[in-house]
């Protein structure tokens, strides 16, 4: 099982970025795929999810800013990211749970991305 993400880049803050993950190896459209961060010097955090049922959650700090979305059929999770700020520069991981039609917050995710840098200049 592989989780390939893409689409960071360097933005200005006030801009945009849509990032990709693409899965193989198996099938997720019953699983919870997510899309956590880190930044330098600090812990990986959790950023969206969405659910098999497309139910989204979000860390306070992306809320109204971030939009999580899912292709099933395309095996693929995306991350839009709209009004960057400084404080959103990371290197950004796409997860994807094991288990089907279960979520729970704090949960174990089993599958990684490799990363991918989102650097906001202001």
């Amino acid at each position: 099982v592989q989780l390939q993400a893409s689409g960071g880049g360097s933005v200005q803050a006030g801009g945009s970025l849509r990032l990709s993950c693409a899965a193989s190896g198996r099938t997720f459209s019953s699983s919870a795929m997510a899309w956590f961060r880190q930044a330098p010097g600090k812990e990986r955090e959790f950023v969206a999810v969405i659910t098999w049922t497309f139910r989204t959650s979000y860390t306070d700090s992306v809320k109204g800013r971030f939009t999580i979305s899912r292709d099933s059929a395309k095996n693929m999770v995306y991350l839009q990211m709209n009004s960057l700020k400084a404080e959103d520069m990371a290197v950004y991981y796409c997860a994807a749970s094991a288990l089907q039609n279960y979520y729970a917050e704090n949960m174990r995710w089993d599958y990684w991305g490799q990363g991918t840098q989102v650097t906001v200049s202001s």
